[in-house]
């Protein structure tokens, strides 16, 4: 099994995006959708493109467990949302810094949320 987390890393380290399934709140059905992140240490950081109002993100407070695909490296991880201002603003900025300020003002619409995943 560390060779699958090694892979994970390795890929969360080189790519810009990855694949997250999380389960429809309301359907109960597994919902993929490609998502920006942020990897630093062993956290994953996910920032909502319509912040509280993305869909996914309703999703994953009925049901924390998501599965995360970084091209074929896959991990299943609870992630915690993160409500605090400073901390969102704290991610909103990390974002910043690895896709651009200006790629950053034309995809995401509303910064009052981020999600939180250890990915050990």
């Amino acid at each position: 099994m560390p060779a699958r987390n090694d892979a994970l890393k390795d890929r969360l380290s080189r790519y810009r995006e990855i694949n997250i399934t999380v389960t429809g709140r309301k359907s109960g059905r597994a919902i993929s959708i490609p998502v920006w992140f942020v990897w630093e240490g062993d956290k994953l950081y996910l920032l909502p493109v319509q912040g509280s109002d993305t869909q996914w993100y309703k999703n994953v407070l009925n049901d924390p467990m998501i599965r995360i695909d970084a091209r074929g490296a896959q991990a299943e991880v609870k992630v915690v949302p993160v409500t605090d201002a400073k901390q969102v603003s704290s991610i909103v900025e990390k974002f910043r810094a690895k896709y651009g300020t200006n790629d950053v003002k034309k995809y995401y619409s509303k910064f009052d949320v981020g999600v939180q995943a250890q990915t050990r």
